[in-house]
């Protein structure tokens, strides 16, 4: 039998909470310097249901980093184009050597939201699901840094 010590957690003041995000934002400025300085991609992908907050999230993962370094990415509902070649449309959105790409939703939306709002067909669908691992570890055995929240 497992027993789970139970946790209490305690908001954070105003105060408290100002400071830990200063200490965390100081923390991706550090992140930002080093993918800039080695040359690295680094791709962040925030999942979630609608009014999950990632928008917010993202606002403040940005608020303090370089513009010109990073990038956000939100894909509305897909062109005929990108559906017929999702993975194409994700490659050329993926970053850049020095460069942090953060995903409002993303590839993943293929599996998750399109087939139930009619976006995709089964074949799409199935071919998404079956090729998803590959194209992913393709991309990190080149170097991309993943980086996911769900």
């Amino acid at each position: 039998m497992i027993i789970y010590n139970r946790t209490e957690y305690k908001a954070l003041s105003t105060r408290q909470y100002s400071k830990e995000k200063k200490r965390l934002q100081v923390e991706l400025l550090k992140l930002e310097e080093w993918v800039i300085k080695n040359n690295k991609r680094v791709g962040i992908v925030l999942e979630g249901r609608d009014a999950a907050g990632k928008g917010a999230t993202i606002k403040r993962f940005i608020e303090n980093l370089i513009p010109k370094t990073m990038r956000v990415v939100e894909l509305g509902v897909p062109t005929s184009a990108q559906n017929r070649m999702w993975f194409k449309t994700y490659d050329k959105l993926l970053p850049q050597k020095g460069e942090i790409v953060f995903f409002d939703r993303s590839w993943y939306t293929r599996g998750l939201i399109q087939p139930a709002m009619g976006y995709c067909t089964d074949r799409q669908y199935n071919y998404f699901m079956k090729n998803v691992n590959d194209w992913e570890k393709k991309h990190i055995d080149g170097g991309l840094l993943l980086i996911k929240f769900y």
